[in-house]
């Protein structure tokens, strides 16, 4: 698991406060990507091997609102992993009061920029990301 703290800013908010619902999207996508680079996977050098990770499919399940200066905690776990796909799963908690606010996963694979089509990465790529959701596949 892979934990992203961070506040809810005034500009992600509705005039209520209430954080807008695409907003959790680019909160998972903050915390899935700070997975991988602990994981030794740089999307900067994936790139410049003329490899994307687009998400091809994404689902949120929104249970309470996030508000204007609540700490949040992005707990990403990568559930499934293999060297075309990973399939993460997300939870969205208030830090104040532990409160589940949202529950999501998504699926990407890794795609070359020229072609469009899906590539499989070197297992070898792969030997740390294994290595650290090791609990998170057990668990799922």
């Amino acid at each position: 698991m892979y934990t992203l703290r961070r506040r809810v800013r005034f500009y992600e908010t509705d005039g209520m406060r209430v954080a807008y619902h695409g907003n959790y999207l680019n909160w998972f996508e903050e915390a899935r990507v700070e997975y991988l680079r602990e994981g030794g996977v740089n999307l900067n050098e994936l790139m410049a091997e003329d490899i994307v990770f687009p998400v091809v499919e994404v689902h949120v399940k929104y249970l309470k609102s996030a508000y204007y200066d609540d700490v949040l905690f992005i707990n990403a776990y990568l559930r499934k992993l293999d060297r075309a796909s990973l399939r993460f799963e997300y939870e969205v908690k208030r830090e104040s009061d532990g409160e589940l606010l949202a529950t999501g996963e998504s699926v990407g694979t890794y795609t070359s920029i020229s072609t469009g089509k899906i590539v499989r990465i070197p297992k070898e790529r792969l030997v740390r990301l294994i290595e650290i959701s090791k609990e998170d596949q057990i668990h799922g």
